[in-house]
């Protein structure tokens, strides 16, 4: 007796309707991309979003199945008018529920040391900026929220170590 084929062999729309069942079940997650930038300084490019009362780093959340590079680079060109691809993963981390907030993961790449005639083309290009600016790691551990601060500093780490970190809620694990 002949064992049943099993259904990806036998019927394959049958079975491609099937996965996209259990895909309509499965958890959507948020995803978000910065990108850490520095001048020959070693300070920090922060933006001012008009949205939220606290700084950030530059770039933003993911749209749907857009690769989260692609969003620090989507996010960049929309806000300052720069259009970089940006380098290695330095930081994901992982944020849990918070508010009206779902889970999300937050990735930071590095967007290396910016020369002085870059620096003079950034602009703000949309409404969503009231301003960017570089600053210290003193300063921008007194801008960014607490929990932002703390995935800054691991991507700060993870580019003098050559090392990428996992967090979650912006601790090491």
């Amino acid at each position: 007796m002949t064992a049943k084929k099993p259904l990806y062999e036998r019927d394959p729309d049958a079975w491609r309707a099937h996965l996209a069942e259990g895909n309509a079940t499965q958890p959507r997650k948020r995803v978000g991309a910065d990108v850490l930038i520095r001048d020959d300084d070693g300070r920090l490019l922060l933006v001012d979003p008009k949205y939220k009362p606290d700084w950030d780093l530059p770039g933003g959340m993911g749209e749907a199945n857009e690769p989260p590079a692609e969003t620090a680079r989507r996010e960049l060109k929309e806000e300052l008018g720069f259009d970089i691809h940006p380098g290695r993963v330095l930081c994901v981390d992982w944020v849990s529920p918070h508010g009206p907030w779902d889970d999300s993961l937050m990735f930071i790449f590095d967007g290396g040391v910016l020369a002085q005639e870059q620096i003079a083309g950034l602009t703000l290009h949309d409404d969503e900026l009231r301003a960017f600016v570089f600053c210290t790691e003193d300063e921008a551990a007194e801008r960014l929220r607490p929990y932002v601060w703390r995935r800054v500093a691991a991507a700060l780490e993870a580019v003098r170590s050559g090392r990428a970190v996992y967090l979650q809620d912006g601790r090491r694990q």
